[in-house]
């Protein structure tokens, strides 16, 4: 097998490492970065640059830039990509999904959606790791609800790379969920930091101020360019939350003990309907 990936950051090297522990297949590289290329080189993660001599031999291309880089670059080089499959592993689909499958059907490869369900708040190729996805979700959106092989050759394909469970979804059901359990978490965590009493937090923070600000430390040009692509979606997840807060303001202000704990309840209930117990 010959794979194919572009954007060597923390995704698209993780990916690259995941592919070279399994014998028999070989990596390709690019990333607009020339140093970042040549690092990935040294440390073996790639088996060379990726050419456009080569790319109509790679049985996979896998995508980790930005949503708009994704359609420009299959856009430029859909000549090249006749019978190969092309997965991109950017957090939103609408657009992409929309610009792209009509492009794949005419130049005759295979365009999926996709989003591997992992990550850390570092950035950048050296914080790549071979088992970043090991046993970790992968949300793919196909061009075909109904092409039973397309699943299988999608498996194939992925199986080296360790994900625990490969979810089929459209590009609309994504988005809105992404929204709520990815997007969301990362305006909440930044904003939260932005509190004047965070500079004192040293010795008076534990797990619940970490586990809520971890995600603040996000990429902003990358994140920038997610949440407007994903503008509807996340701007009704911030109008719930909106709507929760002030609730819950407004218990504190009147001192109203039992409204402020029947809140706390509700959502103490809420977090074991939708996790389990």
């Amino acid at each position: 097998m010959q794979v194919a990936i572009i954007g060597l950051g923390l995704i698209g090297g993780s990916l690259a490492k995941a592919y070279k522990r399994t014998e028999g297949i070989t990596v390709l590289g690019s990333d607009r970065d020339k140093s970042i290329l040549d690092f990935a080189s040294l440390a073996q993660a790639i088996d060379g640059e990726l050419t456009d001599e080569a790319l109509p031999n790679c049985d996979c291309v896998l995508l980790a830039t930005y949503p708009q880089g994704v359609i420009d670059w299959v856009s430029e080089k859909a000549l090249l990509l006749a019978g190969t499959t092309v997965i991109d592993c950017t957090g939103t689909k609408r657009r992409i999904c929309e610009a792209l499958f009509p492009v794949a059907a005419e130049y005759g490869f295979t365009f999926i959606g996709g989003h591997p369900m992992a990550g850390l708040y570092q950035s950048g190729f050296k914080y790549s790791r071979e088992d970043l996805f090991d046993g970790a979700p992968m949300v793919i959106v196909p061009p075909n609800f109904e092409d039973i092989r397309l699943f299988d050759r999608i498996q194939t394909l992925l199986k080296p790379v360790g994900f625990g469970r490969i979810s089929v979804t459209t590009a609309e059901e994504h988005d809105e969920i992404i929204a709520f359990t990815s997007q969301m978490a990362h305006v909440v965590s930044n904003a939260f930091i932005k509190s004047p009493t965070a500079g004192r937090h040293l010795g008076y923070s534990a797990g619940s101020y970490q586990d809520l600000t971890r995600v603040a430390r996000l990429n902003p040009e990358m994140w920038a360019e997610l949440f407007l692509e994903n503008r509807d979606d996340l701007l009704r997840e911030i109008d719930h939350f909106l709507n929760s807060m002030h609730q819950y303001r407004d218990a504190l202000e009147a001192q109203d003990k039992q409204t402020l704990q029947s809140l706390l309840q509700e959502g103490r209930d809420r977090k074991r309907e939708v996790d389990g117990p």
